[in-house]
């Protein structure tokens, strides 16, 4: 027998006695390669393998990606780099969870993983393939990866390798991805590609390397040693993230795409999933980390800013190096210092702090999942509404520990005072001045800087209410801040900008004894150093839990577009109104994401009861018709409201009765029993109306229908009876609630009437379409609500007073409003009106502002004054506090 006959018939006897069992389903296929992984290693290496996926968490946002795939899909994941520990982790781990699982490697050698047994059987396949075809077999070219695609398996593919680079560029191997292409097309199920990434260092890269990177591997490709290191002693710090999954066949349908050759097609296709992939990576650790240096520089040699600053310095007089002396100082005076350390030292310090003084932090994890998609594909804007210091800390503190980049915080100079100043800065803040009004090159200069952090890349913190509401509900927008990143947006600085509104409540904040103080007409004490070593008192109280929600991103190129307007063309009046508009619709988006808490509802139910006492019957009466109302509208309430609702409410009377709020009106009580009877303290009625205003936005339009139902003055009415009076009351509370342009004054009437139905108020007439009865309970109830707007109707109606005394021009600003203050305690103490929480000197700053625009500036203009006063006097009777 011929020696070539001979080997020939050895291998097939050798292929024959190591071919697998028909029972193995490891590998239906009679092509056995070493890119296929059945699962089956040795103990050592399934112990190591265990390790890694026990050590590493898979979040359900993740699994929830794969799960919406069409289960007739192939499906592909793609890492970035060629990491066999990557494949080994998702096959594990995606096996046990039951979901599609990788099996085929593109360009994957599994050589030393594989039992003895396989290795001697691919080894004698491919042997008798050299013999009987003189090659080596191809797992691609011999159609093996296509066709365990078709039957069912998952593939996997790196994307960036230097050597498969190689070896498709100089040798022409076949591109995994371009086999995937040609599938495609002969392929009548989708494609899904879905772009993974373990994530080892979740800290941003610097801008140069350092010899530790140059050894270990960079943040973004880490070595071995930097990667086992880490999975070893910091395993809760790496992310696993799956980014958005492509459906090949819809890619290759885009036209720009269609027109490409296949080569070219694949290329881009590299390109799109590597592209995902970064901006993946860049929403966990951030943009590349400048110094504060490297950034002034840049901003202080744009072009446009130098010439500038020559012609500002010639139309000032002053030399080019003065000019730009004071720009610099101005740099330094607004920029951040950001350093990763402190805020590592921040992160510490505040979970230790929180833990200490809040009972828990209520957050929707899916909320935050949604929030990171989003900054893959824009820099976010934060917008969260501001009631406490606290604020500042909380939204840095939740980013750190959900593996996001901490943003640059737009913080008010006032908080620069040393030590905390410096630290701040590192931590992310930039400080800015109260008002840019007549300092030109400073407004220049603080615009540069925003577009600056936005180009490269940076998630920015603003508030947009300019300062912390001291009432418990939101300001009204300030434009400043909005305009100058929406502009920055406008000159080419990013391609969109995702703003995110976030709403921030508190059981009780922190500043309640100084917001107290404040509301009274009392000076704002100034943050410095004493201040700071007098907030340890704070460490050793309870405040409750702290709840964070956070909206939909809203994107202002789709917001611009559905507003059809092009800005490039606008005046400066025009484009401030059209971003104080956009300003309403972000805190319209904060008041529509509000979570409803036990403190808020008692405090509603306390000061709308008509006496300075009650008995728990009465208070509880009112509140659970709140509480059904709320139920009604699918208001956020919080978990203790939806868990227990009884037992959370009585225990915030008790918490009130506690902190000296209320007290029993028999010294003898002690429990809070149904005939239990209740005295507010007087002084402490505007603090206990700061946590009822921590909820009035869900009631305001109840409110609103509610006194324009009482005003109609007869039983049965249409809801177009009341649109006259709902109109006039939402204008002058515009600046109170915040009208929604998104929606008619119909509508939000029709939504009200609809929960009064619901709660047997009103009763429709079935005879006559658009009419309703007050029920015989319905009138007492309707009282109920409309008493929310008390407070407001009695300080409109000061400030009318105030109006009626004096002439235009006599006292402005800050003295104006305490000249209101100071008559409407007068007016309080003869009894003319009944609540002392209307004495409120941000009521009075609104109302001034109101009746001014109004055309009421002085004794001058008494008709007008008759005719608002008339209205007022005549809801506050109706609503007969």
């Amino acid at each position: 027998m011929p020696l070539f006959q001979w080997i020939k018939k050895k291998s097939a006897d050798i292929k024959e006695k190591f071919q697998k069992p028909k029972n193995d389903k490891t590998d239906p296929s009679n092509d056995p390669f070493l890119c296929f992984y059945p699962g089956n290693s040795g103990v050592i290496t399934k112990l190591l393998i265990r390790r890694l996926v026990n050590k590493l968490s898979f979040d359900d946002h993740n699994i929830e990606k794969i799960k919406n795939i069409d289960p007739k899909s192939i499906v592909v994941y793609a890492s970035k780099n060629k990491r066999i520990s990557d494949f080994l982790y998702y096959h594990t781990k995606l096996k046990s969870l039951g979901l599609p699982y990788p099996q085929i490697a593109f360009d994957f050698n599994f050589l030393l993983l594989l039992p003895v047994a396989r290795l001697f059987r691919i080894f004698f396949s491919h042997l008798d393939y050299l013999i009987h075809h003189f090659r080596f077999k191809d797992p691609y070219l011999s159609g093996y990866t296509t066709r365990e695609l078709v039957a069912g398996k998952a593939g996997f593919v790196s994307l960036i390798e230097e050597d498969d680079f190689y070896k498709r560029f100089i040798k022409s191997t076949p591109d995994p991805l371009s086999l995937l292409i040609e599938l495609q097309k002969r392929c009548d199920n989708p494609i899904i590609i879905i772009p993974e990434n373990i994530i080892y260092v979740t800290k941003p890269m610097h801008y140069e390397e350092t010899p530790m990177d140059i050894i270990f591997g960079t943040h973004e490709n880490p070595g071995r040693i930097r990667r086992y290191l880490t999975i070893i002693r910091h395993p809760k710090k790496i992310r696993v993230e799956l980014a958005a999954p492509v459906n090949l066949k819809e890619f290759l349908n885009r036209k720009e795409i269609e027109a490409l050759a296949e080569e070219f097609q694949t290329h881009r296709l590299r390109s799109f999933l590597v592209n995902n992939l970064n901006r993946q990576l860049k929403s966990i650790t951030g943009p590349v980390l400048k110094s504060r240096q490297e950034l002034t520089e840049d901003i202080l040699t744009q072009k446009k800013l130098r010439e500038y600053l020559a012609e500002y310095a010639s139309e000032n007089n002053l030399s080019l190096s003065k000019t730009h002396k004071k720009a610099a100082g101005y740099i330094r005076e607004i920029a951040a210092n950001y350093n990763l350390r402190v805020i590592g030292y921040f992160a510490v310090v505040l979970n230790w702090t929180f833990k200490n003084i809040f009972d828990e932090l209520v957050l929707n994890q899916s909320e935050i999942n949604r929030m990171r998609e989003k900054s893959t594909k824009a820099p976010l804007i934060f917008v969260p509404c501001h009631k406490s210091h606290l604020d500042y800390l909380l939204l840095p503190y939740v980013m750190y520990n959900n593996n996001m980049p901490c943003p640059h915080i737009a913080a008010g100079k006032n908080l620069s005072f040393w030590p905390l100043g410096p630290l701040f800065r590192r931590g992310g803040a930039f400080f800015l001045r109260r008002t840019f009004i007549g300092a030109p090159l400073y407004a220049k200069i603080f615009a540069a800087y925003l577009q600056k952090l936005l180009y490269e890349g940076f998630n920015v913190k603003i508030f947009i209410e300019g300062g912390r509401s001291r009432t418990g509900k939101l300001l009204p927008p300030k434009p400043g801040g909005l305009a100058m990143l929406i502009e920055a947006y406008l000159k080419g600085a990013c391609p969109n900008l995702y703003f995110v509104p976030i709403f921030i409540g508190y059981d009780r904040v922190l500043e309640e004894d100084a917001y107290l103080k404040e509301i009274g007409g009392g000076n704002k004490n100034p943050e410095n150093i004493k201040g700071l070593i007098q907030a340890r008192k704070f460490l050793k109280k309870k405040y409750g839990k702290v709840y964070m929600r956070f909206n939909e991103p809203i994107s202002i190129k789709k917001y611009i577009a559905q507003k059809n307007i092009d800005l490039s063309k606008t005046g400066r009046k025009e484009y401030i109104e059209f971003v104080k508009g956009f300003g309403y619709k972000l805190i319209n988006a904060i008041n529509e994401n509000s979570v409803a808490t036990p403190h808020g509802i008692i405090a509603s139910g306390i000061l709308n009861c008509p006496k300075n006492t009650f008995t728990t019957k009465q208070l509880f009466s009112r509140v659970r018709l709140y509480m059904n109302m709320l139920v009604f509208m699918k208001a956020e309430l919080s978990d203790s409201l939806i868990v227990d609702p009884e037992n959370a409410l009585k225990s915030v009377v008790r918490d009130f009765l506690s902190r000296n709020f209320l007290e029993y009106a028999d010294e003898d009580d002690k429990e809070i029993e149904e005939n239990t009877i209740f005295i507010i303290k007087g002084n402490k009625r505007a603090i206990i109306d700061y946590y009822k205003n921590s909820v009035i936005s869900f009631f305001a339009h109840y409110a609103y229908t509610a006194i324009a139902i009482l005003e109609t003055d007869r039983f049965q009415f249409s809801s177009m009876d009341l649109e006259l009076r709902f109109r006039f009351l939402e204008r002058m509370f515009k600046d109170e609630f915040f009208y929604n342009e998104d929606t008619t004054i119909g509508e939000n009437i029709s939504k009200c009437i609809k929960g009064f139905v619901h709660e047997g108020i009103l009763v429709p007439n079935t005879a006559e379409p658009d009419m309703y009865r007050i029920t015989s309970k319905g009138l007492r109830k309707l009282k109920w609500f409309a008493a929310f707007l008390m407070p407001f109707l009695e300080s409109y109606k000061i400030t009318l007073l105030y109006f009626e005394k004096y002439p235009a021009g006599k006292h402005e600003g800050k003295e104006r409003i305490k000249k209101i203050r100071s008559m409407g305690t007068k007016i309080y103490k003869a009894q003319l009106i009944s609540l002392k929480e209307s004495l409120n000197q941000i009521n009075f700053k609104n109302s001034a502002n109101y009746f001014s625009k109004n055309r009421i500036n002085g004794k001058e203009d008494h008709i007008q004054i008759e005719h608002y006063k008339s209205i007022i006097e005549r809801l506050i009777l109706l609503v007969g506090h």
